[in-house]
């Protein structure tokens, strides 16, 4: 029989890329999404080198594009493309940005599409010489400033947050370019965790209100900055410290300076999301590590909404330290009895059109033996649009499952976050439009229990004494915001498809 009149043979072709991108989406659309990560390094050799390794390392922070600025002291010499880090750079790629100063950046957009113009870092010739600018966060009042530059002749090359930056930094009127990147720097409003590469200098500077993390350790005897600490385990740096709210740090010759341009506000606001999911388990954010926070609240979780159960399960990855504090505070005990595929964007050939919830087995998949009869607490970090709960929920019902409780490590979220995480609109957020018992009946549960605010704040309260931002749980934002700012999404052209790695 001809293949293209047998349906249940066309259905076990190989997805195309595209399809196989969709039902990556899919998956991805249930969870806020990670914002960017940086890493710099000043006078090493083979700096770029160093700065791929700390990107790897940093990954999960942004998987759309990447890039590398390298400066041997004369010139900056970049690459940038859309992809995964390993994917876009090899041995011959690396070897042409030579330099002893890099800084990198991986991005998830927060502002502006996901095309190859707006990935960082972004690059300029000034009078003062050649700037790279790689930035995490978000500029609230990005699209004022730009109307404002554009108004006076400015052009600008993408739709990014992050350029208006390094247009304010050209135009400064300041002599040197530290003063002119803390005069840029006063005029935006918002995020930022940001590094600037010059010829020999390095920068690294971060928001009064603390919302990004942003590390400085030493290698040997030069200097290196990163979003969070796992990177500088991997490259062999030791941790120094964290760089401190509105501080700004001039790395120039060996030799390391620290200003305090912008003043230090009593009560800070770090992004508490950051602990909950986006940081890895092993980063320390303020001297404290992220698995022992996410432990933490889940032992919270359990004193807050205790349930008779045989057995406490994650949601993989996500899930999986609160599990384990709610399995240790209410002695049930833990078992892994979802199990997750880590290769769903690979190609892969469908079975059947047949098979039931083949959208949700790719990506996980239930252990029968140990959820036959059972009473199940599943717990994850949070519930975006809960589209993913409702699968797996049913999954464990099919198990076997006999009563499934779900427990979050996270109150509510009810509203969008503004300081660097792409999150959805209040619309598409389900506990912004449903109440707690609404919500267990759209995902099928037997009980449904959220951290409390209280709880969240409590818990953060005796680790974070200068305080947090939780936004997106209590609509409290510390930074106004305008409702009318976003940029314009202006589709002058795309990227190709990526070319493999040539080495």
């Amino acid at each position: 029989m001809d293949p293209k009149s047998d349906p249940s043979a066309s259905s076990r072709l190989p997805l195309s890329p595209a399809e196989v991108d969709a039902l990556a989406r899919e998956h991805a659309a249930d969870h806020f999404h990670d914002e960017c990560g940086v890493m710099g390094v000043s006078g090493y050799e083979e700096a770029s080198n160093i700065v791929y390794l700390g990107l790897y390392a940093q990954q999960h922070r942004g998987q759309e594009s990447c890039g590398i600025v390298a400066s041997n002291g004369r010139e900056h010499t970049a690459h940038r493309a859309m992809g995964l880090v390993a994917d876009t750079f090899g041995k011959k790629t690396l070897a042409r940005l030579g330099g002893r100063h890099a800084i990198g950046h991986v991005r998830y957009s927060t502002s502006g599409e996901s095309l190859l113009r707006n990935a960082q870092p972004i690059c300029a010739n000034t009078d003062g010489g050649p700037v790279s600018v790689a930035h995490n966060g978000n500029i609230v009042n990005a699209l004022a400033i730009r109307r404002e530059l554009e108004g006076r002749g400015a052009i600008f090359s993408s739709t990014s947050d992050s350029e208006v930056i390094l247009h304010l930094l050209a135009r400064s009127r300041e002599a040197a370019l530290e003063d002119r990147f803390i005069d840029a720097l006063s005029r935006v409003k918002g995020a930022f965790s940001i590094l600037v590469l010059t010829d020999e200098s390095l920068i690294a500077a971060r928001d009064p209100n603390g919302f990004r993390p942003l590390s400085l350790g030493r290698l040997g005897n030069s200097y290196v900055v990163a979003s969070e600490t796992c990177a500088f385990d991997l490259v062999g740096a030791t941790f120094e410290r964290d760089i401190e709210p509105g501080e700004v740090v001039v790395i120039r010759r060996g030799r390391l300076r620290s200003l305090r341009p912008f003043a230090r506000d009593s009560s800070e606001h770090f992004c508490v999301f950051e602990y909950i999911y986006f940081s890895r388990p092993d980063s320390n954010l303020n001297r404290y590590n992220v698995y022992a926070y996410r432990k933490e609240l889940g032992r919270v979780l359990a004193r807050e909404h205790p349930v008779a159960a045989d057995m406490v399960t994650p949601v993989l990855d996500s899930g999986t330290a609160a599990a384990l504090g709610y399995a240790e505070e209410e002695g049930i005990p833990y078992e892994t009895a979802l199990i997750r595929n880590h290769y769903v964007r690979r190609t892969f050939i469908e079975p059947a059109q047949s098979i039931r919830d083949f959208g949700v087995k790719v990506k996980h998949n239930a252990i029968r033996s140990f959820l036959e009869g059972k009473r199940v607490v599943l717990v994850d970090d949070s519930i975006v649009r809960g589209t993913t709960l409702v699968k797996i929920v049913k999954l464990l019902r099919s198990s076997g499952a006999r009563e499934v409780h779900v427990r979050i490590s996270s109150p509510p979220t009810t509203a969008p976050c503004h300081y660097g995480i792409d999150t959805p609109n209040s619309e598409e957020l389900i506990a912004h439009n449903h109440t707690v018992d609404e919500i267990r009946e759209i995902i099928g549960a037997d009980s449904l229990g959220f951290l409390s605010l209280e709880g969240l704040r409590e818990s953060a309260r005796s680790e974070f004494k200068r305080g947090i931002c939780d936004g997106c749980f209590s609509k409290e934002y510390p930074v106004p915001i305008d409702a009318d700012e976003h940029l314009p999404q202006l589709s002058l052209f795309r990227a190709v498809e990526d070319e493999p790695v040539e080495d």
